[in-house]
């Protein structure tokens, strides 16, 4: 029986998700063996070209893919994230409203045995526009950041993997210097390796906000030091922790730049290291009209570090040092349009772009030593897609 989500048009119903974000979960069939079978879900932005979310197979040794399908037709399911068990997946809808309540929503969903996906609930993000969706390591709280809104709240996952009323809502305040930053603007919500910090990266407000987690009681709470901050007027997007926990990765979307920050795990603390530029040298440094970076991925191995230029539509590769300082050493054609979203498969072999303006999704060859990129020629049609998360297949 199908049910109706955040539009009274649109229909879900049971199906596979697609989405674009590095995280794998499941085991292989031979115990102790790395998973080499994947499913991708591809969250997107809904018109003629498409439906909800998609999902397509992935084979991580031979680098073969099957076909998109529509796994949940849903409104605007802009990001994903998948619950620690493997067994949940939860998308931002950018919408009006949820049930009557001004707000964006979140949409948490069953994963079938085929892949597909059933709708368990849905519940109001409060602020507008929620345009990032992150699970905590033990998935008892979905986090969303509220672009338009400039806020973040917490939804309690209940033991059906299905969310509840907000626990938490926090209201950003404040500006920065460009006239794109006359209000907040949460772009990201992402948790320490700990799972005792929440970090919020505010393009309006040139920060990082700090918060701790309660994940048991579902509360976000201000940390002492509250927040980080960025060179003014950078407009800070999307954040990546270094495998080691080391060090934090924030990609800077009006200045096309990537600033590298040292971690204190204990206090939960980010001090700046340095701050470059995605961007080819013969390009200058600088703000750039039409242009704007999107997605940060660190690699697996912790050498390499990827940040996506829209515009210019190339994917900026970095190597990093053992300081955690980071030096450009290429800039790949994306292969797409308006790179918005991209991802490495969960074994680091492989790169997936994603092309919202162009309907499509691209796949690379990382090369293990250099970290640079080599397109397959092997293409998907997806329409606007903008997020992707992988499931280990059992």
């Amino acid at each position: 029986m199908k049910r109706r989500s955040f539009l009274p048009h649109a229909l879900v119903s049971s199906f596979a998700i697609a989405s674009f974000c590095s995280t794998a979960l499941g085991a292989d069939k031979k115990a102790g063996a790395a998973p080499t079978q994947f499913r991708a879900y591809v969250g997107t932005y809904t018109g003629k070209k498409s439906q909800g979310i998609y999902t397509f197979t992935f084979n991580s040794t031979t680098g073969e893919v099957g076909k998109p399908e529509l796994a949940g037709e849903v409104t605007n399911p802009s990001f994903l994230a998948i619950h620690p068990n493997g067994k949940n997946l939860y998308a931002v809808g950018e919408v009006a409203a949820v049930d009557g309540k001004k707000g964006g929503g979140v949409s948490a969903f069953a994963i079938q045995p085929d892949g597909k996906l059933k709708l368990l609930s849905q519940a109001s993000t409060v602020g507008a526009g929620p345009c990032h969706v992150s699970v905590d390591k033990s998935g008892k709280v979905a986090l969303a950041a509220n672009y338009s809104g400039g806020s973040v709240v917490a939804l309690p996952i209940k033991a059906d993997g299905s969310v509840g009323e907000h626990t938490s809502f926090v209201q950003h305040t404040g500006k920065s210097v460009t006239k794109r930053q006359s209000q907040p603007n949460a772009h990201s919500v992402n948790l320490s390796p700990d799972n005792r910090f929440a970090f919020v990266a505010d393009l309006g407000l040139d920060k990082v906000l700090i918060y701790k987690l309660d994940a048991a009681k579902g509360t976000l709470t201000p940390n002492e030091p509250a927040f980080a901050t960025v060179p003014p007027g950078s407009g800070p997007r999307h954040f990546a922790f270094h495998p080691s926990g080391k060090f934090a990765y924030v990609i800077n979307e009006i200045t096309l730049t990537m600033t590298a920050f040292s971690y204190d795990a204990a206090k939960g603390a980010l001090t700046e290291i340095h701050t470059v530029s995605t961007l080819p040298a013969a390009d200058g440094p600088g703000p750039k009209p039409g242009w704007s970076t999107a997605e940060v991925v660190a690699h697996p191995n912790g050498k390499f570090l990827y940040g996506s230029n829209r515009g210019h539509d190339t994917i900026a590769v970095f190597s990093v040092a053992a300081d955690g300082k980071i030096t450009l050493v290429q800039n790949a054609p994306a292969e797409v349009k308006t790179p918005r979203n991209f991802n490495l498969d969960p074994t680091g072999k492989w790169l997936f772009t994603e092309g919202q303006g162009s309907d499509t999704i691209a796949l690379f060859k990382v090369d293990q030593a250099t970290g640079k990129l080599t397109a397959t020629g092997t293409k998907l049609e997806v329409g606007a897609p903008v997020c992707m998360k992988f499931l280990a297949v059992k």
